[in-house]
């Protein structure tokens, strides 16, 4: 049995992914198969292929894909996940996976969650990464009710995940986007602000009482400078995006790079923890693009841009 998978077989753009035939294998135990419905594109896919992480050609070929949606079609010795069994026609999400640019994939049941029933399959796809990574760094700055919240990329994938759960904990949300995603970010309670010149002081301007925390899911100079200029307590402000000068500064990096915070235990737990607001209608996932899987080079250069209001989805 084979599928069809994207692969770079080389260090490079976008145009190293290639599609081929791979054999799709038995499941071991504590493992199952998934059709793959939709798979979530995110930056550290093309962070892999492109080298940013690295040249080692023992990593090649590198299969690119952190997690996907998709019907579980085979299940290895009564494979449990952290929701309990599953079964052969369970709808499911699995992340933290390797390979998920793919029509079928085998992945351990570990990794493998519910499909909350308000979502499509290409919604899904894209809620774990971004949802686990807005868990974390909110959890980081401690943001509750009462509070004002900055969120710099507020229209990415991880910012309107971190729009969503900052306002469902209570919290009065600032948002900083383009012009053309403020709508986006006051359907989802928060309050838009445009990034560039002039940015702090558009921000004072709407919250002349302060800021108590900000959650940079963007990355810049722009954000760090605005984070440190209108939040009092350094510890209240968090990056999803690694530099020297976050380090530096003192402000907390979380995410798989170097030196950041993983929040490995905090990240597994928020899986069920998403999936239950999801089907409390308490989350959505805005999805800015569908690509099929043949043109996952054009869809990672759709990505790579960072304008995209959203998640850019992968269909086999």
């Amino acid at each position: 049995m084979a599928t069809k998978a994207v692969v770079a077989t080389a260090f490079g753009g976008p145009e190293v992914l290639s599609v081929i035939d791979m054999p799709v294998r038995q499941p071991h135990p504590g493992e199952v198969l998934i059709e793959v419905r939709a798979a979530g594109t995110n930056p550290v896919d093309y962070k892999q292929y492109s080298g940013m992480m690295g040249h080692n050609p023992d990593n090649l070929p590198i299969h690119p894909g952190r997690e996907v949606a998709g019907v579980v079609t085979e299940v290895a010795d009564s494979a449990a996940g952290p929701a309990g069994a599953i079964g052969v026609g369970d709808e499911v999400v699995a992340f933290r996976i390797a390979g998920g640019y793919a029509g079928e994939i085998v992945v351990p049941a570990s990794t493998v969650v519910p499909k909350p029933t308000t979502l499509s399959f290409e919604q899904a796809s894209g809620m774990m990464l971004t949802g686990t990574t807005a868990v974390h760094g909110l959890a980081v700055i401690r943001a509750g009710a009462g509070d004002t919240v900055l969120i710099h990329g507020a229209a990415g994938g991880v910012g309107l995940m971190a729009v969503q759960l900052a306002a469902d904990a209570g919290a009065r949300v600032i948002g900083t986007a383009s012009e053309g995603g403020h709508a986006l970010l006051r359907e989802f309670g928060a309050e838009p602000v445009t990034y560039g010149p002039g940015l702090e002081e558009r921000i004072r301007a709407l919250a002349p009482g302060g800021v108590d925390a900000a959650f940079d899911a963007v990355g810049g100079d722009e954000a760090l400078d605005t984070s440190l200029a209108v939040v009092p307590d350094r510890d209240r402000i968090v990056t999803a995006v690694a530099s020297p000068r976050a380090f530096a500064e003192g402000i907390k990096v979380i995410g798989g790079a170097p030196g950041a915070d993983p929040g490995t235990e905090i990240r597994d737990e928020a899986r069920l923890q998403l999936v239950r607001l999801a089907e409390d209608g308490k989350l959505r996932v805005v999805v800015a693009a569908t690509y099929p899987l043949a043109e996952a080079a054009a869809a990672n250069r759709a990505l790579a841009t960072g304008h995209t209001h959203g998640k850019i989805i992968l269909i086999p």
